[in-house]
C-alpha cells in the first residue's frame, strides 16, 4: 500500500507541472490544480462506481465511491502531514471557510441520503448541486 501511494503521488507530482501551466493558461484560480489531481486519482474508481450503478448494483456502487474516496483522502492526508512534520515542513489544507461548511452540508446530506437505505434521484441530484457548487466557488472564488 506504501509503495502505491508513493506511486500515486509521484505521478500526480509529475503531472503537476503540466496541470498547472494549463491551469495558468485557462487564467483559473490555482486551486485547480488540486481539483485536477484529485479527479486523476479518483478516476478509476469513479468509471468502475459508474459501470455499477448502469447495472443496477447501488451497493457496488456505493462502496467503489466511497471507499475509494475515504482511502485516498484518508491515506493522502496523513501521509502528507507525517511527511510534513518528518522534515519541519509547514502544512496547508488551503480549505475555505465556504469549503468547510459545503463539508459539512455533504456529510450532513450524505447522512440523509443514506440512513433509510434507499435513495431517489432527487437525494443524487442534491449531491450533485453541492459538487457543482463547490466547482463554482472553486473556479469563481
Amino acid at each position: 500500500m506504501i509503495a502505491c501511494l508513493v506511486l500515486v503521488v509521484g505521478l500526480a507530482k509529475a503531472l503537476s507541472p503540466a496541470i498547472e501551466s494549463g491551469v495558468k493558461a485557462a487564467g483559473l484560480p490555482k486551486t485547480i490544480v488540486g481539483i485536477a489531481i484529485a479527479l486523476l486519482v479518483l478516476l478509476p474508481e469513479s468509471f468502475a462506481a459508474l459501470r455499477a450503478a448502469k447495472a443496477n448494483r447501488l451497493q457496488s456502487s456505493l462502496n467503489l465511491a466511497l471507499g475509494s474516496a475515504l482511502a485516498t483522502i484518508g491515506l493522502t492526508i496523513p501521509a502528507v502531514a507525517a511527511v510534513a512534520l518528518w522534515f519541519h515542513l509547514p502544512i496547508s489544507l488551503g480549505i475555505s471557510n465556504l469549503n468547510i461548511t459545503l463539508l459539512f452540508l455533504s456529510i450532513f446530506v450524505g447522512g440523509l441520503t443514506l440512513s433509510p437505505g434507499k435513495t431517489t434521484v432527487l437525494q443524487g441530484a442534491v449531491h450533485l448541486m453541492i459538487f457543482l457548487e463547490y466547482l463554482f466557488s472553486s473556479i469563481v472564488p
